[in-house]
């Protein structure tokens, strides 16, 4: 074999090694590209729905906060069972908050323990509390259903799954906040009737400690 064929066969092998080294180069580095997408598009979804559940712990810890003044002024106007009652709310809120902290914090994540303004300290009536207290449990309900809908746009079906038991929960704060209001709409001025809403919501708050 003639000198110049076996080099022209050796070229042929070499061009065909190179050919398929920079076909394995290019899908290796398209490879590699998409990889990085696909993992800054992940820190970018992540970090949209960890400031909504940050978010969302403001607005659970304000709930405790809030509902904890009207503990204190329902307590000072004598009205022990629905500061009780109100006592108790305030720190299932807090239990809200602190469920949203570790599941933010067990996924990598970092809470943000918020820094809240003053709550009001005097109410104009015991109705004007629990008005505000439904005002404030709508505004929340509405939070959370936009921490849902982010949680199904992004595709984050752990964090949907977790929201489920919020959801559920303001369906009963909701509904509770409106007997309560139908109830003192009812009662209206009449201090018996009041005496004995008040003796209603310490009996609420008992059976509720007690499960």
């Amino acid at each position: 074999m003639s000198f110049w064929l076996i080099l022209r066969l050796n070229m042929k092998h070499l061009l065909t090694f190179i050919g398929r080294y920079f076909v394995n180069l290019v899908a290796f580095v398209d490879c590699c590209f998409s990889w990085r997408l696909g993992l800054e598009y992940e820190y970018e979804k992540r970090g949209k729905i960890e400031k909504a559940l940050n978010k969302q712990i403001e607005l659970e810890a304000s709930s405790s906060q809030y509902y904890l003044a009207m503990a204190s002024w329902t307590e000072s106007q004598g009205l022990t069972g629905t500061a009780e009652f109100l006592y108790q709310h305030s720190d299932e809120e807090r239990e809200h908050m602190l469920k949203l902290v570790k599941f933010i914090n067990e996924r990598g994540g970092t809470s943000v323990i918020p820094g809240l303004s003053k709550p009001p300290t005097t109410f104009n009536s015991l109705a004007s509390v629990f008005e505000s207290l439904l005002e404030h449990e709508l505004n929340v309900t509405d939070s959370i259903n936009n921490v849902v809908d982010l949680c199904l746009s992004e595709k984050d079906y752990t964090t949907h799954n977790f929201m489920q038991w919020y959801v559920s929960e303001q369906l009963e704060e909701e509904a509770l906040a409106r007997t309560i209001l139908d109830k003192l709409n009812m009662i209206g001025n009449d201090k018996a009737g009041l005496y004995m809403f008040d003796r209603d919501l310490s009996l609420m708050a008992n059976q509720e400690s007690s499960q």
